[in-house]
């Protein structure tokens, strides 16, 4: 079990690869350090990295190498995340990709070529460090293809399939036998036209990432302290395991955080706590890595309002009471979940996946089960009546959405 941070450094943001400042980043991993936790996720900007096709900077790639050795030398291990992207709203993609060389993310093959010839590079420059954990192909990248994205390079499925098999190949390529993996916002499990699916997130990748966050229109509905609130990451952790071909996949919450307003922030360690406690009570859970390591700075301009308070720390270095509610679940024994023995059917249909949303039945079933003291999980449709599935997962009981709404379980 991991305890880990997105770190988002205290001086510049993510801006600071245009000034990188080793220095300051080493004051920034050693408050991390102070809390016990054991891994960052990093996010080089993709622009800078890689200003045209066929120029990956070697300085850049340096200096993403000096800040993963900094993160050794206090035991903290580092996931890289690849292409950025898009970042607390704003998007990092290459001038080689918009406006006068629009060119589509997951179908160009030129694009294709630059992708892939980045990811390797970056994963080959970091194979030989023990720290480095594997790559994530990119923050979120799923939001370029589809609405609510104003300029979207659409997809199919079918696209959006081979696009990760190339891409995580390409990172396997560069630092075999890591921890390489893709990540998208739950748009993935809630999104009915979303081209990213279910099936390639349980499926593809080392491990199964979900991102938490509960200003999806769980917390308008339900409130903070609700039981939607303070189960949603242990939700999609288990929503997840329904698409899995291994029944004990691990599955990493790579993203989970507490946004204001919706999350006052003299309620922020009473949330961490309670997401903390229900995600580690689901079996399986590679990890939680907490959004994010530090504020940001209010001398930046036009970021969401959210977003300038979400650090476990603040600008300045100094932890709040969530880092300490995290560095306290860091430094507890290791707890062993029992298994979770009773399903609920979700849709195997990608295109009916809405009723897995806030305000779908399938939503408001699991958390009916969950309120009851139910401790469920999830299972397709089309699974719900194999007998081996259910036994390699444990499974003894199987309840339908309608069944949970109305009370009633059938073994």
């Amino acid at each position: 079990m991991r305890f880990g941070v997105n770190y988002t450094p205290s001086e510049g943001w993510f801006h600071h690869w245009l000034d990188f400042d080793l220095d300051s980043v080493r004051a920034d991993l050693d408050s991390i350090a102070a809390l016990g936790l054991d891994h960052i996720r990093v996010f080089p900007l993709w622009p800078c990295f890689q200003p045209n096709r066929t120029l990956i900077r070697p300085r850049a790639v340096e200096q993403l190498v000096q800040l993963v050795d900094a993160a050794g030398e206090r035991a903290l291990d580092v996931n890289v995340d690849g292409l950025q992207g898009h970042l607390s709203s704003f998007d990092f993609l290459p001038a080689w990709t918009r406006t006068w060389h629009r060119r589509n993310l997951f179908t160009d093959p030129e694009v294709l070529d630059g992708q892939a010839a980045y990811l390797r590079t970056i994963a080959a420059a970091l194979a030989d460090r023990p720290n480095f954990l594997g790559m994530t192909l990119g923050n979120e990248i799923n939001q370029f293809s589809a609405g609510p994205h104003p300029d979207p390079d659409r997809a199919t499925e079918q696209q959006v399939d081979a696009w990760l098999a190339r891409m995580l190949a390409a990172c396997e390529e560069g630092a075999p036998g890591r921890l390489h993996l893709h990540a998208e916002y739950d748009a993935t499990w809630y999104q009915d036209d979303q081209p990213f699916i279910p099936a390639q997130a349980a499926r593809r990748g080392a491990v199964t990432a979900v991102h938490s966050w509960v200003f999806n229109g769980t917390a308008q509905r339900h409130g903070r302290a609700s039981v939607p609130a303070e189960h949603h990451a242990a939700y999609l952790v288990e929503l997840s395991k329904a698409w899995a071909e291994d029944p004990h996949r691990p599955v990493w919450l790579q993203e989970v955080g507490a946004p204001a307003p919706l999350v006052p922030a003299e309620h922020a360690a009473a949330f961490t706590e309670a997401t903390v406690r229900n995600a580690l009570d689901c079996p399986d859970l590679w990890g939680i890595t907490w959004w994010c390591s530090h504020d940001v700075s209010r001398a930046l301009a036009d970021f969401p309002e959210l977003e300038y308070g979400l650090g476990l720390l603040t600008n300045d270095r100094r932890p709040k009471d969530s880092a300490r509610v995290l560095a306290r679940a860091a430094a507890a024994p290791p707890h062993t979940p029992a298994t979770r023995t009773t399903a609920l059917v979700i849709p195997a249909d990608p295109s009916a996946r809405s009723a897995c949303a806030p305000g779908g039945t399938v939503f408001d079933a699991f958390f009916r089960l969950t309120a009851d003291g139910a401790r469920p999980t999830t299972v397709l449709d089309t699974r719900a009546d194999d007998k081996d599935h259910l036994g390699a997962r444990g499974i003894t009981e199987v309840v339908t959405p309608e069944e949970a709404l109305s009370g009633g379980i059938r073994s």
